[in-house]
């Protein structure tokens, strides 16, 4: 245990361990999203959804790999702050889940036997996609470079562009406004959901750039 300890503090500091393993995984997040939504949009590529799946279990890897060294900053350290310590909980928490969210559309590309579309709603769901890619992005730029106006962005671009269009051809599936098979139209709403779901984690992320812990996910207090 104590030469555990000495090699922990010959390292480059926690804090920049830990910054750096979420920023890591926060790009995987990216790629793994990437990838799912390739292997669902273009058949034969079980390979790539298979991938994601294993990249999944990688972020969790992560995950606990940032709670420990977490836990021994907390440990060490001559001054604590405990609310940045729940923040750093939270994003990796966001991280997480966003990982498991492109491991359902990577298990959603392996469970389709034809080519996925969105039929009559495709333009939309396109959209709703580079928007997303956008949204990695730019969350990635807020947290590395601690980006107030970016995070701001991020969740802007959630609350008026992804959240409300994912609810809407939701609710037109649901109501059986357009000729869309059920199997199809049940693809279609859960690959929704599972963007709408990333969105969101990764708005979360962006509040935690602008807000204190306690705000984290909610809009910013003027």
């Amino acid at each position: 245990m104590w030469k555990k300890f000495i090699e922990t503090l010959k390292k480059k500091p926690l804090t920049e361990q830990i910054e750096e393993k979420l920023i890591e995984s926060l790009k995987m997040d990216k790629e793994m999203f990437t990838n799912a939504k390739f292997a669902l949009r273009n058949k034969g590529h079980l390979d790539i959804a298979e991938q994601v799946i294993k990249d999944d279990k990688s972020i969790n890897k992560s995950e606990r790999t940032v709670r420990r060294k977490l836990l021994t900053h907390f440990a060490i350290a001559d001054k604590i702050d405990i609310g940045s310590g729940f923040t750093v909980s939270s994003i990796v928490i966001d991280i997480e889940r966003i990982g498991d969210y492109a491991k359902n559309i990577a298990d959603l590309a392996i469970l389709m036997d034809n080519k996925f579309t969105c039929e009559v709603f495709d333009d939309k769901v396109k959209s709703i996609e580079s928007k997303i890619e956008a949204m990695f992005i730019k969350t990635i730029t807020a947290v590395e470079n601690d980006d107030v106006d970016i995070a701001r962005n991020v969740y802007e671009m959630y609350k008026k562009e992804i959240s409300g269009e994912c609810s809407a051809i939701k609710d037109s599936l649901i109501k059986g406004n357009e000729e869309i098979s059920a199997g199809n139209a049940v693809a279609i709403a859960l690959y929704l959901r599972y963007m709408k779901r990333i969105g969101a984690h990764l708005s979360n992320i962006s509040t935690s750039v602008v807000n204190p812990f306690p705000r984290i996910g909610y809009k910013e207090k003027n």
